[in-house]
């Protein structure tokens, strides 16, 4: 239910609808909490800076935080209760956990607070939209590039970053379906978890290569498992094949020397962007899509600079 500052917000949107052209919002400064799964990689630099734009272009207050490590499940949910306690205009989430947060939105829900969920949704209907990537289809098109890279048969593996947030069991779900739909003659000889952990992920990696000499290729389903795997690989002077998933400095810097044969990048500044946005619509009373798809890519060295995906690569 709406409180009357939202009341109002709503009444004063509908009163300056534009009749052609961006939407108009309503002129209150919105107070938007945004709650993400981390702030150790780039990625959720990037995400932060899509939100900025959008607080700047709209003018809401918002505030972003995530605890230390993707691992620390219940840091971030002390960090939704003291957002939730200071009663913000609306919440935006990425969930570590899928599952574990409902109580909380659902409270949040019970105030009148609008939830958007951002990167990793919620197994629940509370939030009214969730603005992320299609991560099942993101993975699947890395299983295809694995397979075209290794010769569409032999052994392969991933080192993903959990078993409880959406992005998590999506990428694995994504990869492992589409090698055993498509590419019948690739298997795929272990799943195996880091925490989104470089130095973890390089330590799960090293051990896989070593327990499975014949394996061709290891698909690192976020940016700290990306160059874990790389890392691992480059330790032990393996050539597999690695494919990665988002950006950043240092994913970018394998691919284009060769330790990283490419990657997914999402479109980070655009998730943060869309969350803030999402987030006053519904507090302008708007109606919201269920999912915001904010779109992936596939880049190697030969099309980083291509201009299509050069603006999706964050540093």
């Amino acid at each position: 239910m709406l409180n009357r500052r939202h009341l109002l917000g709503a009444i004063s949107a509908l009163a300056m609808l534009a009749s052609a052209g961006t939407p108009s919002f309503a002129q209150d400064t919105y107070d938007i909490a945004m709650i993400s799964k981390g702030f150790q990689h780039q990625f959720w630099q990037a995400v932060k800076a899509g939100a900025d734009k959008a607080a700047a272009e709209f003018g809401a207050n918002v505030t972003f935080e995530g605890p230390e490590s993707e691992s620390q499940v219940d840091r971030q949910m002390d960090m939704l209760a003291a957002a939730l306690s200071r009663q913000p205009d609306a919440i935006g989430f990425a969930a570590l956990d899928s599952q574990a947060a409902v109580p909380l939105l659902q409270q949040a829900a019970d105030a009148g607070i609008p939830i958007i969920a951002f990167d990793s949704g919620v197994d629940s209907d509370i939030p009214l939209s969730t603005a992320t990537t299609d991560n099942v289809a993101a993975a699947a098109l890395a299983a295809d590039k694995m397979a075209e890279l290794i010769g569409d048969e032999g052994k392969v593996a991933v080192v993903a970053h959990d078993q409880t947030s959406r992005t998590g069991i999506d990428r694995v779900d994504g990869f492992v379906n589409r090698m055993a739909e498509a590419h019948p003659n690739i298997e795929v000889v272990t799943v195996q978890y880091g925490a989104g952990d470089q130095l973890q992920s390089t330590e799960i990696t090293k051990s896989i290569l070593l327990a499975n000499p014949d394996l061709k290729g290891i698909f690192g389903a976020n940016e700290g498992s990306a160059i874990g795997v790389a890392n691992g690989k480059t330790e032990l002077g393996s050539d597999i094949v690695v494919i990665g998933f988002d950006s950043g400095a240092a994913q970018k810097g394998m691919i284009t020397s060769g330790v990283m044969a490419g990657a997914i990048t999402q479109n980070p500044v655009g998730i943060g962007y869309e969350t803030v946005k999402a987030a006053i619509g519904a507090l302008n009373g708007e109606t919201l899509p269920e999912v915001i798809d904010t779109g992936f890519f596939y880049y190697d060295a030969s099309n980083m600079a291509d201009p299509e995906i050069a603006a999706v690569l964050y540093d």
